[in-house]
């Protein structure tokens, strides 16, 4: 017998109702079933909790408007963290009720930067497992572990192999962090239910010799596999995801960008699955391109583009960029010189040694370089003077290298520099914004990748919107599992694209910020999943839908964090997923 699932149906009067196989203190304390002091004295009766909680039967937004004022009396935002997990712990329904009517204020603790700092200090504030994690001890037996997961109806899996956490480099097995605080955004974006969802570490060991060092570590304590052995390791624990959970998507998250790039193309049409750092960023950077093309009156045919970073999201920025270009009108032969990107050695071009495979694409010809006397040997300050671009974008991890003499020589060749600085977290910042506002006089247009407070200059509030991957990556899983699509395309992203910078609204221009409110994020998720789905069927990969059948299946599928009534259920009576 499978394990009983959580679902919603309804009962004889057409009313939601969940059947529910706990009494008593089991019952509260099963997070995904616990309601607290919002039991009804009926169900209080019904499920053996009278005694058990006070009289008084709260509603739910008497519940957030206490959890909201106890996380409020926490000042560091660390301790706010950990005490948004402690409540995900308890009551999964609050904790989504309360993320999703303060999305704005706490999508930067669960996720970036806050969550950096929770996958640092890992086995220091560690209280409880969330997720699964699988060791190379686990080799040969990967689907016996994950057949140990409660819930079988998965739906969504983020995993991690921890070794490059945001900007943070490896944090070995507290990189969980990041597929719980992605899969917290996926429900609240995108209502896939927390009882759909896995993270997962994939523990393979950690070269940070600090973590190897600390006697507290809860982590495998061994250097990072590599090699044969890991291939073998990722290969079973693909074989077994697809065994296990085939009606899955999978989501890699924070490889390196070697890895990253190989397992993408590897399994992306062996298993239903896409890498956000590569495909997420570069879709959300491209909104803000189209955006900022609308605020500065520069047609997108007419943009040139330098990227401070050629790893996975620099490459990623560019393949979105490269297509967006050709949709735009601008001849394939030409695109090759409107990107320019540059790792540590100096920029891309022809004649230079490179050799991480993935960087390849996007080697500038000679004859393109030296028309416009880009050499392999130029520093950054060079190339921006050289190439003149219109969109100056960060994903290097280096602190402050958006530098001033930099920012002014793109800003002397440009009417209004559009910089995006998206390295993450905070303190990675390739610019602060105040400062790209004096440097620049004031012409900027700036988009960021961690939150930063608005910018006042001359008189005038700059609000600065965040390039925030969650912007796309709730839609387009979603719009992927409504079209029960075999493959997520590239061309789904750029939908997402072009969805999102849609949803900017022209009072977001005026205010200087090129991506919409987070409070927005649930119905920009449902648009871009629909249209993303429809792509789907397009493209030959997915159930052919409508835009408005694909609208309502969407609105069908969300969850919406409340309280239903509880049915109860013995346990010789619980249905399992067959009947």
């Amino acid at each position: 017998m499978k394990p009983f699932q959580y679902r919603v149906e309804k009962d004889d009067e057409g009313r939601p109702v969940v059947d529910c196989p706990y009494r008593g203190d089991q019952l509260l304390a099963h997070a995904m079933y616990n309601k607290g002091t919002a039991f009804s004295h009926d169900e209080r009766e019904q499920f053996k909790l009278h005694g058990m909680l006070p009289h008084i039967v709260s509603t739910i937004d008497q519940q957030v408007a206490r959890a909201y004022r106890r996380l409020m009396r926490k000042t560091d935002p660390l301790e706010q963290y950990i005490g948004l997990a402690a409540l995900q712990d308890r009551n999964e329904t609050l904790f989504y009720r309360l993320l999703h009517e303060h999305i704005e204020q706490f999508a930067p603790i669960v996720y970036t930067p806050t969550v950096g700092k929770a996958c640092q200090l890992f086995s220091s504030i560690f209280r409880r497992g969330r997720g699964m994690w699988i060791t190379p001890d686990d080799q040969g037996r990967v689907d016996e572990v994950l057949a140990s997961w409660p819930h079988h109806n998965i739906r969504l899996i983020v995993v991690t192999d921890n070794e490059r956490i945001l900007g943070l480099g490896d944090q070995g097995a507290g990189g969980i962090g990041i597929p719980i605080g992605k899969l917290a955004l996926y429900t609240v974006a995108a209502g896939i239910h927390p009882s759909q969802v896995l993270p997962i570490s994939l523990d393979v060991g950690t070269d940070n010799q600090e973590r190897l060092d600390d006697p507290y570590y809860v982590g495998w304590p061994h250097k990072r596999l590599r090699g044969e052995r890991y291939d073998e390791l990722i290969e079973e624990f693909v074989k077994a995801v697809k065994r296990r959970f085939p009606a899955a998507l999978l989501q890699w998250e924070d490889f390196k960008k070697g890895n990253a790039f190989r397992l993408l193309d590897r399994y992306k049409k062996r298993l239903l699955s896409f890498n956000d750092d590569i495909q997420g960023t570069a879709a959300v950077a491209l909104a803000g391109v189209m955006a900022a093309a609308r605020k500065t009156g520069v047609p997108m045919s007419e943009q040139r583009v330098v990227t401070l970073g050629a790893g996975a999201a620099g490459v990623g920025i560019g393949r979105q960029l490269r297509d967006a270009f050709i949709r735009a009108g601008v001849a394939a032969d030409e695109v090759a010189s409107r990107i320019v990107l540059i790792d540590s050695k100096g920029p891309l071009v022809e004649g230079r040694k490179i050799d991480d495979a993935h960087k390849r694409e996007f080697v500038i010809p000679t004859r393109h370089a030296e028309a416009i006397g880009l050499r392999a040997d130029d520093d950054f300050l060079t190339v921006v003077k050289k190439v003149k671009p219109t969109v100056l974008i960060g994903t290097s991890g280096e602190p402050g290298s958006f530098t001033e003499e930099v920012v002014r020589a793109m800003a002397s060749a440009v009417d209004r520099p559009a910089i995006f600085p998206f390295s993450n977290p905070t303190a990675n910042s390739e610019a602060v914004p105040e400062d790209l506002f004096k440097w620049t006089d004031g012409r900027c247009v700036v988009a960021t990748g961690s939150p930063f407070d608005p910018v006042e200059y001359n008189g005038k509030t700059h609000r600065i919107g965040q390039g925030n991957n969650v912007y796309i990556f709730p839609g387009v899983g979603l719009g992927a599992l409504i079209a029960d699509a075999s493959e997520v395309t590239d061309a789904m992203f750029t939908v997402a694209a072009d969805t999102l910078a849609h949803k900017v609204s022209d009072e977001d221009l005026d205010q200087g910020a090129l991506f919409p409110s987070l409070t927005q994020l649930r119905d920009i998720s449902a648009e871009i999943a629909a249209r993303v789905a429809v792509q789907a069927g397009e493209e030959g990969v997915g159930e052919r839908l409508s835009l408005e059948k694909a609208r309502e299946r969407v609105k069908d599928q969300m969850w919406t964090p409340d309280y239903v009534a509880y049915r109860p259920v013995r346990f010789k009576d619980r249905r399992t997923d067959d009947d």
